[in-house]
């Protein structure tokens, strides 16, 4: 188990006051709390931005159904990359419009190339990637 360390940091009052009133909207029981998830953040989006990284995320995309071969196309890709696609979840939005939460594990690379490939196809309304760390270096 890892040591808990206590350091001191010079930081500008109205900033202060700024960042005391975001962890509280976001119920923060205190700042140490909060410096540590920001200390996170910054390691995962570093490590997400490794291409020989294995991280996780998911490629969520909204996309007209109707739109030819588009379907098809998004689960082949899909069954493409079964060794990086952990899961999947369909729901229809309405009448023409579905969404699509793919859930990824892989080299960074591989995993971007993946989204991309899906979020750049015909009919597809919009994209996006969210990577995140599998957890094991923090």
């Amino acid at each position: 188990m890892s040591q808990l360390l206590r350091f001191g940091i010079s930081i500008d009052s109205r900033l202060l006051k700024q960042f005391d009133d975001l962890i509280a909207d976001k119920g923060y029981v205190n700042r140490s709390e909060a410096i540590r998830d920001l200390i996170r953040n910054t390691l995962v989006a570093e490590v997400s931005s490794t291409d020989e990284e294995e991280i996780v995320g998911t490629v969520t995309i909204v996309y007209d159904h109707h739109t030819r071969e588009l379907a098809r196309h998004l689960t082949d890709r899909q069954h493409a990359s079964a060794g990086s696609v952990i899961s999947a979840l369909h729901v229809h939005l309405d009448e023409h419009n579905c969404l699509e939460v793919i859930v990824v594990k892989g080299k960074a690379k591989e995993v971007k190339k993946l989204a991309d490939e899906m979020i750049g196809a015909r009919g597809v309304k919009h994209g996006k990637l969210v990577m995140t760390t599998t957890g094991k270096n923090l």
